[in-house]
This record gives C-alpha cells, sequence and structure tokens, in this order.
C-alpha cells in the first residue's frame, strides 16, 4: 500500500515518467533513480577526475572522450543495478520510511523478482562496458562488486554505512587511472581517499532526511551518529577532502589555476557546511544535490591545470 504522505516521498510526481511512459515501464525507471540521476552523477564523477588527472596527452582528445564516455555510460548502468540491489535488500524497511514508501519494491508495484532480473540485466550491461578497458581495469572493476553487494546490508549494523558507500562509489578514481594509465599510481589512491571524505560528508547530509524514521526502523547512520555535531562533522570531513584533492593535484603537477579552481571548490564545501538546515530535509536534499556543482568546480579546475602546463 502506498503511503499517503506523499510529499515525503523521494519520487516526484507529475514528471516525465508518469507524462511520457507506459504505466509498466515506470516502475523499473523509478526502481534504478534513472529519473533522478544525482547518484549517477556522484558515482561518474570521480572517474573523470581521474582520467583528466592521468592522462598525458591533451592533444588525442578522442581517447579523452571515448574513455568519459564509457565511464558515463557505466556509470549510469551500474548505479542503477546498484539501486536495484539497494531497493530489494531495503524493500520492508523502506515501506516503513516515509521518503522511501512509494519505491516501487516497498509499494508491491514489482515483485523482488523482477527487480532481481532488470538487475542482472543490467549488470550483463555494464560488464559489456566493462570489458572495453584493459584487464586491470576488467579485474579491479570485478572486484568492486563486493562491495556493491556489502554497502545495503551495513546500515543494520554500524553507524558507519556512509563509509562503505564511499569506498564503494569513489573506485572508479581508481578504475579512471588505471584504464588511462595503464597501473595503478599513488596520485589514484590520494583522489580515491579523497573522494571517500568527500561521500561521508554528501551521504551525511543526505541521511539527514530520514533521521527521525530511522530511530523508528532501527538503521543506522553518520547523520544518528554525530547529530548533535553535525556541522562539525561535516567541517572535517570537506576539509580533509580539500587537502586530499590539492595533494592530488600537487602530485601530477598541475598549473597554478587548479589551485584557483579548487579554491573556488573549496568555497563551496564551505557555502554548504554554514548555510545547511539539518532541520529542513528539502534544505538537506538540496545541499545534496549541489554536490554536482561541487563535482564539476573539481573537474574544471584539473581540466585548467592541465591544459596550462
Amino acid at each position: 500500500m502506498k503511503n499517503e504522505n506523499n510529499h515525503a516521498s523521494d519520487i516526484p510526481r507529475k514528471d516525465w515518467v508518469e507524462k511520457l511512459l507506459p504505466n509498466h515501464i515506470q516502475p523499473y525507471i523509478r526502481l534504478s533513480r534513472i529519473d533522478r540521476p544525482t547518484g549517477a552523477w556522484l558515482l561518474l564523477f570521480p572517474c573523470w577526475w581521474s582520467v583528466a588527472l592521468a592522462i598525458k596527452d591533451w592533444n588525442n582528445i578522442t581517447e579523452l572522450l571515448n574513455l568519459f564516455i564509457l565511464f558515463l555510460f557505466g556509470a549510469i548502468i551500474m548505479r542503477a543495478a546498484g539501486c536495484c540491489l539497494n531497493d530489494i535488500f531495503d524493500h520492508k524497511l523502506d515501506a516503513h520510511v516515509a521518503r522511501t514508501s512509494n519505491r516501487p519494491i516497498a509499494a508491491k508495484l514489482i515483485t523482488v523478482k523482477q527487480a532481481s532480473i532488470f538487475m542482472i540485466s543490467l549488470c550483463g550491461l555494464g560488464l559489456i562496458i566493462l570489458l572495453q578497458f584493459n584487464k586491470l581495469t576488467i579485474y579491479f572493476g570485478l572486484a568492486s562488486i563486493i562491495l556493491v553487494i556489502i554497502y545495503p546490508l551495513t546500515k543494520r549494523f554500524t553507524y558507519w554505512p556512509q563509509l562503505i558507500l564511499g569506498f564503494t562509489f569513489n573506485w572508479g578514481a581508481l578504475l579512471g587511472w588505471i584504464a588511462t594509465a595503464g597501473e595503478l599510481q599513488a596520485p589514484a589512491v590520494v583522489l580515491y581517499a579523497a573522494g571517500i571524505f568527500w561521500t561521508l560528508g554528501y551521504d551525511t547530509i543526505y541521511a539527514l532526511q530520514d533521521i527521525n524514521d530511522d530511530v523508528k526502523v532501527g538503521i543506522k547512520s553518520l547523520a544518528l551518529k554525530f547529530q548533535n555535531n553535525i556541522h562539525l562533522f561535516l567541517c572535517f570531513v570537506f576539509t580533509i577532502t580539500i587537502i586530499l584533492m590539492l595533494m592530488a593535484g600537487y602530485m601530477v603537477n598541475l598549473h597554478w589555476l587548479f589551485y584557483f579552481g579548487i579554491s573556488i571548490t573549496a568555497i563551496h564545501a564551505i557555502w554548504q557546511v554554514c548555510t545547511i538546515n539539518i532541520n529542513d530535509p528539502l534544505d538537506c536534499l538540496k545541499k545534496f544535490k549541489s554536490n554536482q556543482v561541487f563535482s564539476w568546480l573539481f573537474l574544471l579546475s584539473i581540466i585548467f591545470g592541465k591544459i596550462s602546463i
């Protein structure tokens, strides 16, 4: 049964999905979150950051675009598959949380079996894309499956599910570097660490939306663990994020324009921490989504730092 409190749902109403797509297709779009692409962007950007940092020949625009496009489609497909797995594991919990109670499995619009078949199909498409890369990238890509499976379960046992999400969502920082350079090198590891701290920040902001319902159903998160010191926690993780991003750029000898760009990136992080209203779910969602802007700012910082060398 659908939650009558639709205004709290994370599923938009009267949007292009409802207006343009047949009823039997709509639950699969909702399940995969294709209609809500923020998560796909947050999965994609560490890949793009790493490719941009690692690539040597900026005159070879074909190679750059090829890698960017492959990671783009890979992120969209694998984020969709991850959302399917998350909802399969969480559908009983989702039914008791206002924001998630209208998700397709929780609302009984599709079955767990149907969702599983859809997820396997998406994984097949993801594998086709992964096979376009070099062997080491393929091996590292397959290894990420362990993290993808573990993450949805962690919120039941630890207040640190955002840490596991950080390991998972930023794996692309390693993949992007290996796909470009052919081997794993130190700047990629530093960038990976930066992404993990960044995820601790933005996903804690996201979790603030559910803090009351999470207490009722027994879901754990950093938003609950640090609820009395949220601003201090966010200040800490975003500061470490910026420091590690600076280190990654320094390690590849970027032009001074990189440092100018990352100062603007840092200002965006400061804006998030200083202006967030932790008691307003809509503002928390706004700040979470704004990390797409944060991501673009850092990517542009890398690009200007590279082309100006």
